[in-house]
Parts: structure tokens; C-alpha cells; sequence
């Protein structure tokens, strides 16, 4: 086993018992728990669907299924799954099976994004990176926010954290840790 590839085990570990601790476990107003998901899910990011701080742009990358460039967070005019995942981050790989199965069922109609806000160096390259998304067969837009300001916009607390866009850009869910497909699948059938 490569040394990266144990410390990601090791980071992964950690992290996924730790999920419970970041971000207090606590939402704000209009939070629900599921039985299903071991995360958090809300309605919204701030209580009315808004944020300050979005739409942003993001620079993409050259990897299975994206192109080099710029994506507007959330797609304007569509439907958007963003979901924020990091390399170490064990339930993040867990989360890409249900992705991958919903991006087969509404790709056409809803636009899938996902980023990750790692700093390059310190043993990490950009092609650590893409081959992670190519391991892990994502097939849509992946994006690099080194600065985090996706995670500050939605007020992310944890990895994963998925958010869902209405076509009008409002925050119509969101949810902290790894979400079951079908809480994700209602989540974008109620903006499609």
C-alpha cells in the first residue's frame, strides 16, 4: 500500500469518527436529522434559501468528465448539486456511488458540480487530484476552491456536504456527511 494511500485510510478514519463533532451537531432554524443519514440536513444554508456570498465562480478541472475553466456555483438557470469533498475524506469516496447514480438519472436536467477546497503542496498534486476522480468515476464537473469560499457561502461544516440549488440559485437543502441516495434523489426531484 502506498504511503499516501494509508494516510488518506488513516485521515478517512479519523474524520468519519469525528463527523459527529464538527460543526457542533447542531443546525440552525429548519435543521432536521433523518434516521436514514448519519449527517445533517436542513432546508436551508441561513433559514430563507439565501446567501450573501453566491452565485461564485470557480476554476474547473481537466479530469474525466470536466473541462479546464470556470463554473458559476450555483449553474444559472438549472438545478445544482454541489458537492464539496476533499481526497482523505473516507465517507467523500462512500458518497460518489450515489452521485454517480443520480447524475445517470437527471444529468440532463440538473447540473452536477462538485469541488474540493485542498491546497495544493505538501505531497499533493493537481494529478493526485484527478486521478482520485477518475478512481472514483466521476463523470461531471469537478472543481478546485483552495480558499474555501464555497464552504464559507454555504456555511459547509463538514465533508461531505452536499447542497442543492433551485433553478432560481436559492438553497433548497443541505447536508452534512454522507447522505443517502434516496434523501439526495428527493432533495432534486423537489427543484426539478
Amino acid at each position: 500500500m502506498r504511503r499516501r494511500d494509508l494516510l488518506s485510510v488513516l485521515a478517512g478514519a479519523g474524520v468519519t469518527g469525528l463527523a459527529g463533532c464538527l460543526g457542533g451537531g447542531s443546525g440552525g432554524s429548519g435543521s432536521t436529522t433523518t434516521e436514514a443519514d448519519s449527517g445533517e440536513s436542513t432546508d436551508t444554508a441561513d433559514g430563507t434559501g439565501q446567501t450573501g456570498d453566491l452565485p461564485l465562480v470557480v476554476d474547473t478541472i481537466e479530469a474525466q468528465g470536466s473541462t479546464a475553466g470556470e463554473v458559476r456555483v450555483p449553474v444559472e438557470g438549472t438545478p445544482t448539486v454541489l458537492d464539496l469533498f476533499a481526497t482523505w475524506c473516507a465517507p467523500c469516496v462512500a458518497q460518489m456511488e450515489s452521485l454517480r447514480s443520480l447524475h445517470d438519472e437527471f444529468g440532463d436536467d440538473v447540473a452536477f458540480v462538485s469541488v474540493t477546497n485542498e491546497r495544493l503542496g505538501g505531497g499533493l498534486t493537481m494529478d493526485d487530484i484527478k486521478n482520485w476522480w477518475s478512481e472514483h468515476d466521476g463523470s461531471w464537473t469537478v472543481g478546485h476552491d483552495p480558499e474555501s469560499q464555497l464552504m464559507r457561502a454555504v456555511r459547509a461544516n463538514g465533508l461531505p456536504y452536499l447542497v442543492v440549488f433551485d433553478a432560481d440559485g436559492s438553497i433548497s437543502w443541505t447536508h452534512r456527511g454522507l447522505a443517502s441516495e434516496e434523501n439526495l434523489r428527493a432533495a432534486i426531484e423537489d427543484v426539478r
